[in-house]
């Protein structure tokens, strides 16, 4: 089951060598988007760039390494997403992250939570074009995947184009060729993260200015996507689409993203194969590393959204009396309720 999901860089038949590796992506969603959701994910596309949750440099040159970027192959490709504003620590945590295998370095411009701003990092970043060129061009330096920025349209109550055009121009003359454009503001003060996706209006003419006035960037756009239809929509404006939140709530959206965005045309994995294959990975995972399986399974409670006794199987895997149980016995009862 697994191995059908290793090779993600095969040619596919139908479509154009030079279709952008940004194409579709899943985005780093703190807490969320761990090693073993992108595991979990990676069963069901084996084609969209997937994203670490954001690390700080702090947390890899002063703490636990292989905590924090221990991956599975099976989750390539894999972009290891940093927070921090000093160069010489960023390029110290992107020559780390390449060390690991991760397959691009990306820079987080766009986070408003104040507590990324009390490390003067994340979206204030905005404000400072010169310093995270200054930052980019000390990745560029020392690794030789590509390094990438996302981040939001504007900060606070600034809602000019030009704000975010001369970013994007200034921090594009430092090597960075690809800009994933969360297509909001974000307000530094008075909203919380989850505020800030929802408040802030989209606008996502201005990523699409974006490409038009760079045509030689990789532009991707973010927010508020969750249909295959806005997905094509938006790629006919910029080069790619990165979807958030739908993806994780509602992971079986991602099942026909290999074929409509790649024409692949391999078997499509079931839901069940998906579960039997994430509980063999979770087996593994408990007797290599003694992670509890309740620890990764919650990654996959959306799998059967919308499907006939979806909310019992829920139920099941969620049920804190079951942990002592293996996971093979749990996933049974889960299945005995869809009956």
């Amino acid at each position: 089951m697994v191995d059908h999901f290793l090779d993600s860089s095969a040619s596919t038949p139908g479509v154009p060598p030079d279709v952008s590796p940004w194409r579709v992506s899943v985005a780093p969603m703190m807490d969320w988007t761990d090693r073993h959701c992108r595991f979990f994910h990676r069963l069901i596309t084996r084609r969209a760039l997937l994203y670490t949750e954001m690390v700080t440099t702090g947390a890899l040159i002063h703490g636990d390494v292989p905590r924090h970027l221990r991956f599975n192959a099976e989750e390539h490709p894999v972009a290891l997403q940093l927070g921090g504003s000093e160069p010489a620590d960023l390029a110290q945590a992107a020559r780390l992250g390449t060390e690991w295998g991760d397959n691009e370095i990306n820079l987080n411009c766009g986070c408003p939570s104040e507590r990324v701003q009390r490390g003067a990092f994340g979206a204030c970043l905005m404000a400072e074009p010169q310093l995270v060129a200054d930052c980019v061009k000390a990745m560029v330096d020392v690794v030789d995947v590509p390094v990438t920025v996302k981040h939001r349209i504007g900060i606070d109550k600034v809602e000019s184009y030009d704000f975010v055009r001369d970013f994007v121009g200034t921090v594009a003359q430092a090597g960075c060729h690809v800009f994933t454009v969360h297509a909001r503001n974000a307000w530094l003060k008075g909203l919380s993260p989850k505020e800030n996706r929802e408040i802030p209006p989209l606008r996502y003419e201005l990523a699409h200015r974006l490409k038009a006035d760079f045509p030689a960037l990789t532009i991707v756009v973010n927010g508020g996507i969750t249909t295959i239809g806005q997905m094509q929509d938006q790629l006919q404006h910029v080069d790619g689409v990165m979807v958030g939140r739908e993806a994780y709530h509602n992971p079986w959206v991602m099942a026909d993203w290999d074929a409509c965005f790649w024409g692949d045309n391999p078997p499509q994995p079931t839901r069940d194969a998906v579960e039997e294959a994430m509980v063999v990975y979770m087996d593994r995972q408990t007797a290599g590393h003694g992670t509890p399986w309740a620890h990764m399974a919650r990654h996959m409670l959306g799998l059967r959204n919308g499907t006939p006794g979806a909310r019992r199987w829920r139920q099941v895997w969620s049920d804190h009396h079951l942990k002592g149980l293996p996971a093979t016995e749990v996933m049974a009862r889960a299945r005995a309720v869809l009956a």
